[in-house]
């Protein structure tokens, strides 16, 4: 028998959503005990995040394989067929190489457990206190390199570090309005960070449709669970951008700042102004005059208090950055500075996320918060300390080699599969910039069932990208987040650029609601460190002041320039890291 729901059964999919916390009883859409079942065997000595060793699923996740099982190979085919069209019906897709595809969706949902949800979100919320703290810290006194936790050279070498962003105090406190923590399973099953993105993290987008089209095409595999709803993102993100709204405005007009139509997320940024009810616009309908930001209207201009961007740094403000960008807005950062309109996230927030500072960021939760680090980072070694060079220098045939600036996993050497040449080579280029280089060592990340070619169900290797957003008050992680997982067999590729594709996330609810915990802003961290230790505040620092020079014929070279993206290729060793500059595309 064929398995499959019509594409028009839009009530029964929006019932799924909205209400998942309340599954049926059984399975829907007409397994039967005829149906094949679904063959599995789990990679040995990697983490299944399904299964055990045995193959037998792991505590509660009996009923998923009871679903699967009475799909049969047939069943999910037949079902991948119906993801298809449904995506493609609706348009979710991301733009490669100027050409817009569906992106690759998994039927297997990831599961995550209440309990194991709950430290998650812990540490992810830890970890952006303490960087929001770093930030406000780095762009005004510096106590953190003054102590000698952090070494200064490294901050201030780094590419994301930028002076412009000194005197820019956002009103609530808040830089890093919305953060995606990049964690990966080891071969325990116990989660590591393996990397923060603090400019603008891509994603969410996907996380929400891959419930609603999961919802849609195979309901029966929520039976028997009671899932964390997503549906709430975009409104807890627009009320943490409308609370970052200069003081004494309390209508704020919130805009989605986008590079164009060729940026390979611009489905994302249309799709998050849509939902939070907010303009989406570019940087051509916006403008700067005498200290404030308008929005060019049919009913004339309009002011603009909050400025949610979607493009890196570098394009923001030509008066500031590039002089050629055309894809800013001229005087934006003076407008900043004085506090008439807010940015988010905030200029400069890169230098957070640099891999360099990576490693540094346990002694910075534990230097502003006086924590211990609830998740752990994958070991990384900083090359520009000489005794740690020399000891991965004789080592590199056991380390994985990343670039600090490099993207797509271009320039990633894994030292146990690559050949002397190439280890003579990265040796070489460590010994002339070991700024330049990260080392860590080879990790086995975790698998979970995918539904490969031809829908036979095997291991497959992911990450997780939980999503978190700051409203100053508290910071909520997003229960779910975004799974990235290879698509092929054989592939250790999760980012879509290269064939990696993604799956529905489902954090199981608890026995009752938990209270999002509090967060202190960055300033009140900073302020009660100074209070104590006698310090005094800082002042804002001007930078100088250019022309700006916009060349319309650079529009789209420019916007395709914003397509590299935050996500990465993941061998078996570690995932690669971030690029340096841009916009994710999933």
């Amino acid at each position: 028998m064929k398995h499959g729901l019509p594409l028009g059964d839009h009530d029964y999919a929006d019932w799924a959503v909205n209400d998942i916390s309340n599954p049926t009883d059984g399975p829907v859409g007409g397994a039967t005990e005829e149906a094949p079942p679904v063959k599995y065997e789990p990679t040995p000595g990697a983490y299944d995040e399904m299964y055990d060793s045995q193959g037998n699923p792991r505590e509660g996740l009996e009923p998923l394989d009871r679903a699967l099982r009475g799909l049969g190979d047939d069943g999910l085919r037949d079902r991948g067929r119906l993801r298809d069209a449904h995506l493609s019906a609706q348009g979710i897709t991301f733009t490669l190489s100027g050409r817009e595809r569906p992106l690759p969706m998994d039927l297997i949902p990831r599961v995550v457990s209440a309990a194991e949800w709950r430290v998650v979100s812990e540490g992810v919320a830890q970890r952006i206190r303490a960087l929001e703290a770093f930030l406000a810290d780095v762009y005004d006194r510096g106590d953190i390199m003054r102590d000698g936790i952090v070494p200064k050279s490294l901050v201030t070498s780094s590419s994301h570090y930028h002076r412009q962003a000194h005197g820019i105090v956002p009103p609530n406190g808040v830089r890093i309005h919305v953060a995606g923590v990049d964690l990966v399973r080891d071969e325990v099953g116990k989660f590591h960070v393996l990397e923060d993105n603090l400019r603008s993290p891509s994603g969410v987008s996907y996380v929400l449709e891959n419930r609603r089209t999961l919802a849609h095409v195979v309901p029966e595999v929520f039976a028997g669970y009671r899932v964390s709803p997503v549906t709430e993102y975009p409104e807890r993100l627009y009320r943490a951008l409308a609370a970052a709204a200069p003081r004494d405005v309390h209508d704020p007009t919130v805009v989605v700042l986008t590079p164009g139509v060729y940026n390979s997320a611009h489905f994302e940024h249309a799709f998050l102004a849509r939902r939070m009810g907010a303009e989406l616009v570019e940087g051509r309908d916006l403008f700067c005059r005498g200290g404030f930001v308008y929005m060019r209207t049919t009913q004339g201009p309009q002011p603009v208090h909050v400025i949610y961007r979607r493009l890196d740094d570098e394009y923001l403000d030509p008066v500031q950055f590039r002089g050629d960008s055309v894809l800013g807005v001229p005087g934006l950062l003076n407008a900043a500075r004085a506090g008439a309109v807010t940015i988010a996230n905030g200029v400069g927030n890169g230098v957070a996320d640099d891999k360099a500072l990576y490693p540094y960021v346990p002694k910075i939760i534990e230097y502003y918060l006086g924590e211990k680090a609830i998740l752990h980072n994958v070991a990384t070694h900083d090359l520009t300390d000489p005794d740690v060079r020399a000891h991965v220098l004789e080592r590199l045939d056991k380390m994985v080699i990343k670039p600090v600036d490099g993207s797509g996993g271009y320039g990633l050497v894994i030292g146990p599969k690559a050949t002397e040449a190439e280890l003579e080579e990265v040796a070489a280029a460590i010994i002339a910039d070991p700024r330049s280089w990260i080392a860590q060592p080879v990790v086995t990340l975790s698998t979970s069932p995918t539904v490969g070619t031809g829908g036979a169900v095997q291991p497959r290797h992911l990450d997780l990208r939980p999503f978190a957003v700051n409203d100053g008050k508290k910071i909520w992680v997003l229960p779910g987040g975004l799974t990235r997982v290879a698509m092929n067999a054989g592939s250790l590729v999760v980012n879509s650029s290269q064939g990696g594709g993604s799956k529905d996330t489902w954090v199981l609810a608890g026995t009752g609601e938990e209270e999002d915990g509090a967060s202190l802003s960055a300033e009140a961290v900073l302020e009660a460190r100074r209070l104590n230790r006698g310090l005094p505040t800082g002042g804002p620092i001007t930078p100088r002041v250019s022309l700006p020079h916009t060349h319309e014929a650079r529009m789209r070279q420019q916007e395709e320039q914003q397509q590299q993206a935050t996500d990465e290729v993941v061998p078996d060793a570690t995932p690669v890291e971030a690029p340096q500059a841009s916009e994710a595309s999933c």
